[in-house]
């Protein structure tokens, strides 16, 4: 068996960044850029108030340093979207608003508020915006400056940005196309729920958390629905996964006498890399090439599915969208019990993790850890990492963990 490491270094070496495909920049926020991108033109594209005022020249102003007043002819009002008009001469000032063009001859502008507001003369009553309130040309951005570099996550500032520059299309890395396949007799849709209740089948719970999961990854999950338990059922699932970039299985890849999934593989040409990693849950993880195209063949059992998917399938499609950075980030977090371990094998442990007053982690069991138990796995915002060299682990014991979401990055207030 493989160690968890060497089993997801195994993966993505396998695993190929997709070609490039081009969306409307509002399509495109989450995905990764597949070029760089350079300015068109230079931002902004003039001298511009970034508050409403007077223009006006410092040297006007300068009396108010020795206590004098300074009062200047209103020549003109110039709103965001006019052109400044001419250039302004000593004594004189121009009305301005936010974003307007400062005209030539100006390097201050003094706000409003600091005035008497006047419409043909003005009083100012305040030195403290000498040479301040103008954005310069260029400030944000010139002509030729690179505005977006290939491999970039595209964000929403991003897309500000392109759009400022008149791009409305960006060219970022195709989102992977994941065939979704579970196995099993005893397995019906939620069109069948009848049969359920009649305590005759139970639901395909993978077939649903494994296509939100690769929803959420940023992939595009394709459910081919469920296979009976033989091997041609399953291979005419595998058949029609033609075309998909990544193909994950559920159920199938033990021992078990209706166990089908790598013999079916191997019959379709596919090249099996491994079998079987030295983890709980998910042990049975089967990984291979059908004509190049990855597969992930892992248990039927609901939680090892999930935690199968958050360890491997997750960085896989990652890389697929161009991401350099795959994985989520692990943590530091304090046991708030005893934890006990039975097997010498990498464990990942549902837990729910809190945050401490002083923004430490601690962490608690989340339930039933079986993998056949999913209302813990619902509950956990994390996967609690025990080291195969460890069987027990006091409270108060650090160990690390990763986390299932975005929640321990939230909080109920402001902290600043």
């Amino acid at each position: 068996m493989l160690s968890v490491e060497d089993a997801s270094t195994q993966i993505l070496a396998e695993v190929k960044v997709l070609a490039p495909e081009t969306l409307a920049i509002g399509r495109a926020v989450g995905r990764v850029a597949a070029v760089d991108v350079v300015a068109t033109v230079t931002m902004p594209p003039w001298d511009n108030a970034s508050m409403d005022g007077y223009a006006l020249q410092s040297a006007d102003v300068a009396p108010l340093l020795e206590g004098k007043r300074a009062t200047l002819r209103v020549v003109a009002t110039i709103a965001a979207g006019q052109e400044a008009g001419r250039e302004l001469v000593r004594g004189e000032a121009a009305r301005i608003m936010t974003g307007a063009p400062v005209p030539k001859g100006a390097d201050s502008v003094v706000r409003r508020e600091d005035t008497d507001d006047g419409a043909e003369t003005v009083e100012v009553r305040s030195a403290r915006d000498l040479w301040k309130n103008i954005r310069l040309s260029g400030e944000d951005y010139r002509r030729g400056d690179t505005l977006l570099k290939r491999g970039t996550e595209i964000r929403a500032a991003h897309v500000g940005v392109l759009a400022s520059s008149g791009f409305a299309d960006a060219s970022v890395y195709r989102a992977p196309r994941v065939a979704i396949i579970s196995s099993g007799d005893e397995l019906v849709g939620l069109e069948r729920f009848a049969e359920v209740r009649a305590a005759r089948k139970i639901v395909s719970s993978n077939s649903y958390s494994l296509t939100a999961l690769t929803s959420k990854t940023g992939a595009e999950p394709l459910d081919l629905g469920i296979a009976v338990d033989t091997p041609q059922a399953l291979r005419e699932k595998l058949e029609s996964a033609r075309g998909c970039d990544l193909i994950i299985t559920s159920a199938g890849v033990s021992v078990g006498d209706l166990d089908h999934a790598r013999d079916v593989f191997a019959a379709l040409g596919g090249v099996q890399k491994f079998w079987k990693v030295r983890m709980r849950p998910g042990a049975p993880l089967a990984f291979g090439l059908l004509g190049g195209v990855p597969w992930l063949g892992m248990s039927g059992n609901p939680v090892s599915a999930m935690v199968s998917f958050e360890l491997f399938a997750r960085p896989a499609i990652r890389k697929m969208m161009g991401f350099a950075d795959v994985f989520r980030r692990t943590i530091e977090v304090v046991l708030d019990q005893d934890v006990r371990i039975a097997a010498r094998l990498t464990h990942f442990l549902r837990a729910q993790v809190s945050v401490n007053a002083d923004g430490s982690f601690c962490a608690h069991l989340a339930g039933n850890q079986s993998s056949g138990a999913l209302t813990s796995m619902a509950r956990a915002n994390a996967l609690l990492i025990v080291p195969e060299s460890t069987t027990v682990a006091l409270k108060g014991s650090v160990l690390r963990a990763l986390p299932l979401d975005d929640s321990l990055a939230y909080g109920r207030k402001l902290a600043l």
